[in-house]
């Protein structure tokens, strides 16, 4: 008997694609599998006879139950997902940095120390000396805008 009308070989691959499915997250594999195993029962009844037949229904099925099935079982089986913050910018308004780099005045460009590293800066205008704490009110391009932070 030809392997691709054997039912036995359709169903070992099924249940092969429905365990690897454990393995290979995504909600593809196992409507592959379960394809195969739907070849498998009509070859065992004998409503598919030709490796033809077999390979056309195994697409057939798959292509359906992926467009049928995905969004209906994505519903009841959540995956582990997150969504962060996309815009960095956002999780650095407000926090403190210290001045390692006299900033201005006026528009003189200066340098903060924030999370480990030098950042350039620019201030309000006024002159802020080193050592001083500053809170970080925007970004410009590359610098960050800063203001003096009062206690």
């Amino acid at each position: 008997m030809n392997v691709l009308t054997d039912p036995t070989y359709w169903f070992i691959a099924g249940v092969l694609l429905v365990l690897a499915e454990l393995i290979i997250p995504g909600g593809i594999v196992v409507f592959l599998g379960l394809g195969c195993l739907i070849v498998a029962l009509a070859a065992y009844f004998g409503l598919v006879g030709t490796w033809m037949g077999a390979c056309t229904l195994f697409f057939i099925a798959s292509i359906a139950m992926i467009l049928l099935l995905r969004q209906f079982a994505v519903k009841f089986v959540e995956g582990d997902s997150s969504q962060g913050n996309t815009d960095e910018l956002l999780d650095d308004l407000g926090e403190l940095a210290v001045v390692v780099e006299t900033i201005g005045p006026g528009n003189k460009q200066g340098r903060i120390a924030f999370r480990g590293t030098q950042w350039q800066a620019l201030g309000d205008g006024s002159e802020l000396p080193i050592d001083a704490q500053v809170q970080i009110v925007s970004r410009e391009n590359v610098n960050y805008i800063v203001e003096k932070y009062d206690v």
